[in-house]
């Protein structure tokens, strides 16, 4: 009988588990997911400050595996493993399996600031982008109409909290969206009263890259006009205040959040299972400690075995990449009885978008930026989107917009069911 393998989550550990195994006939995979597409997360600010569209960076999973007979996905967002049934629910029905694997990534971290929890804005699915988009381009409209300098202020203000990746980039993006767009389509606001904070308690931006990259982000980022505070914490968000460490306040009504991710809860595994940051343990080969048959992969694992990396691996695209493809390779080897290969991470370097034309990245031996930088940047972002749209005219795209600064999606669409007639 073909073993069943039950995939909890379709970003890129998951994906590319399944792609490694769809051809196998001696597997049958299910993947089970709360959406019903793959998105590609590290454009997913782009989505959130109308740049591209939410379509350019998502794909149908049913579509993805249209040709592959031996997958299979089932919609529903789950609940908890029951090991002894070697099943999980979900809140469409109950799965069995032979294996399970985890790859529901990480949720945001609001580290216990309910305030901050309840108001402020994350970016971590295209859901949020897209409420992100409409919130932006909704006070834009606000800020248009008000005449009080003191509202408008707050209104302009924009406070983004943690200076890695995501941060950078999307301080940089919003900049460039106010230099270029903001003044020739919103002419009644007054640009001068606006503000984009970037805030970080860590001494520098992008702290796990090069001082070069470092360097680079403050710089370009300060020459755009980004406010960059740094050593400094949010504590708070009240009466559209946000509270910093150093006991001053940023009256603004939108407060981004990159800050931080922890592991999603998984209901059912043993306590002595979880880890820090709730993130699953898991041995040499992904297996999840004190448990039978249940693996975990990518951002929500933690594998403590890896000389290299002992306190675990960084929580980045490529980890899970190579973590999905290695359990492939190994569900192949407990099929054929041979010896499993611990996973080992090639680190392929890291990277970041700063302004237009500007980037920086640390490759292993390597650290460059600027407008060749960039062009590695978009390079190595398109070659992922494997069955999204056509790489070449997203490319093109990508290369129109910049040149013109003109995206012409800046649309507010606010979905609501028509309760006229029934309907």
């Amino acid at each position: 009988m073909k073993k069943h393998i039950l995939i909890v989550g379709g970003g890129f550990a998951g994906i590319n588990l399944i792609k490694s195994l769809k051809n196998d006939s001696r597997f049958r995979i299910t993947l089970v997911d709360k959406n019903n597409y793959h998105f590609f997360p590290p454009l997913i600010y782009q989505v959130a400050t109308a740049f591209i569209e939410a379509s350019n960076i998502s794909y149908p999973f049913r579509k993805l595996f249209s040709n592959n007979k031996n997958v299979s996905f089932h919609m529903g967002g789950f609940q908890k493993v029951i090991p002894e049934r070697k099943t999980i629910q979900t809140d469409t029905g109950e799965l069995h399996y032979d294996y399970l694997v985890l790859a529901l990534g990480t949720e945001t971290n609001f580290f216990g600031m309910e305030n901050v929890r309840k108001c402020a804005l994350p970016m971590k699915n295209i859901e949020e982008a897209l409420y992100l988009r409409n919130h932006i381009l909704l006070t834009l409209e606000e800020a248009a109409r008000n005449k009080d300098i003191t509202q408008a202020e707050k209104l302009q203000n924009i406070v983004i909290a943690g200076g890695g990746p995501t941060g950078v980039e999307l301080a940089g993006m919003l900049a460039e969206m106010g230099r270029y767009i903001a003044h020739k389509e919103y002419p009644e606001i007054k640009l001068m009263l606006s503000s984009i904070y970037l805030i970080d308690a860590l001494p520098s931006l992008l702290s796990p890259m090069s001082k070069m990259a470092q360097k680079t982000a403050y710089e370009k980022l300060e020459k755009l006009g980004v406010k960059i505070l740094l050593n400094i914490s949010v504590k708070d968000y009240q009466n559209c205040k946000v509270i910093l460490s150093d006991g001053n306040f940023i009256e603004t009504e939108t407060l981004i959040w990159t800050s931080g991710v922890i592991g999603r809860e998984v209901p059912g595994l043993p306590e002595e299972s979880i880890g820090k940051g709730r993130r699953i343990l898991v041995d040499a080969y992904n297996k999840v400690e004190r448990a039978e048959n249940i693996y975990a992969v990518g951002d929500i694992c933690l594998m403590l075995s890896e000389e290299k990396y002992p306190k675990g691996h960084p929580q980045l695209a490529q980890v899970a990449i190579q973590q999905g493809k290695n359990l492939a390779a190994n569900f192949r080897r407990i099929e054929d009885e041979k010896v499993l290969n611990p996973f080992t991470y090639n680190d392929k370097g890291s990277m970041a978008i700063i302004s237009k034309f500007n980037a920086v990245v640390d490759l292993p031996k390597l650290s460059f930026k600027g407008f060749t930088a960039w062009l590695t940047w978009l390079f190595i972002h398109i070659i992922p989107l494997v069955g999204f749209r056509s790489k070449l005219q997203l490319a093109l795209d990508w290369f129109r917009l910049f040149i013109t600064n003109n995206p012409s999606i800046r649309l507010i669409l606010l979905p609501k069911r028509n309760t006229e007639n029934g309907k």
